[in-house]
């Protein structure tokens, strides 16, 4: 099991910032692909989809039932999930090594062992945040997850153009130590990967991953679902691989969800680019012109924190 140790994590900073032509605009910056196709509030569509497929991995399931506060804490947890992610994505290069520190720091003191066997695991296999293996599933989830969100909204995209962005994650993923050769060089090889993770017996759904996962949709003992956790459950459904939606127990509604995209993907794609972006995006687009913080991206993106809260049913337990 290999795990990114500090010094890997340093070396792969370095050899980040030694490639970051302009630290203002960050890893990526506002031409980059990732700002494009990751950087609206589209994508949040795929956050059941990313969470679930996250949850599939054993280790990342017994490291968040074990040491994650999700359950009692949601929005907080949201929120500094998105506060290091938003940092490395659109900060300036500093906010993104500060972030990544941080988070390498938290994934150091999440470790532990797995409870029996599962899948492929053996009994008693150590789990570490830091590995680097099941870092690069959560990396991988994620961009696919973006892909699979864009192409639902925007229609099939050209293969060139998933290769460039692929590649330039791999920039991400420098800022969680994984190794150059765990990563992807081309939208194809990407795919092998998920389409190999998702026929092995490294992916298991257990009972508690199960119901981590129904529990992000409202739904638990004695839980009232909320409408909006139904809803949720229902495009993630949709949108993940039917045998992961078998085994979270998801309440499927196919025909009401296509329908339902594809009234949302008419209206949003009449939506001008300043009223749908990352309230991080905007906010990083005016940094780099010498404006300051807007109101509307503080507001957007307390909404944003607010949905998570009622999709889980929390706000109306608390």
């Amino acid at each position: 099991m290999p795990i990114v140790t500090r010094e890997q994590l340093e070396a792969s900073l370095s050899e980040l910032c030694t490639h970051t032509a302009d630290p203002r605009a960050g890893i990526l910056g506002p031409d980059s692909l990732a700002w494009r196709l990751g950087g609206d509030l589209g994508v949040f569509l795929g956050g059941g989809r990313a969470a679930l497929l996250q949850l599939a991995h054993p280790m990342v399931a017994h490291a968040i039932d074990h040491h994650s506060k999700t359950r009692t804490d949601v929005v907080g947890r949201f929120q500094r999930t998105f506060k290091h992610v938003f940092a490395m994505v659109f900060g300036e290069l500093d906010d993104a090594v500060i972030a990544a520190r941080r988070v390498h720091a938290i994934h150091a003191r999440i470790t532990g062992e797995l409870e029996g066997a599962i899948g492929g695991w053996p009994a008693g296999t150590r789990y570490h945040a830091n590995d680097a293996d099941a870092l690069r599933w959560v990396h991988a989830t994620l961009a696919d997850t973006t892909i699979v969100i864009r192409e639902r909204l925007d229609g099939p995209l050209p293969v060139a153009l998933k290769d460039g962005y692929m590649v330039e994650l791999n920039r991400f993923a420098a800022l969680f130590g994984i190794p150059a050769q765990l990563l992807p060089d081309s939208w194809a090889a990407h795919a092998r990967y998920m389409e190999q993770m998702l026929a092995s017996d490294r992916l298991v759904v257990t009972p508690k991953a199960r119901e981590l996962g129904q529990f992000l949709f409202g739904r638990g003992p004695g839980a009232n679902q909320p409408a909006l956790g139904r809803i949720g459950e229902a495009v993630s459904a949709a949108l993940l691989p039917p045998h992961l939606a078998q085994a979270f127990g998801l309440r499927a509604s196919p025909l009401p969800v296509r329908a339902g995209l594809a009234a949302f993907r008419a209206v949003y794609r009449q939506l001008p680019t300043r009223w749908v972006a990352l309230p991080a995006r905007s906010e990083a687009e005016r940094r780099l012109v010498g404006q300051p913080p807007g109101r509307f991206a503080a507001w957007t993106e307390r909404q944003l924190f607010g949905l998570a809260q009622r999709a889980t049913g929390q706000g109306a337990r608390s």
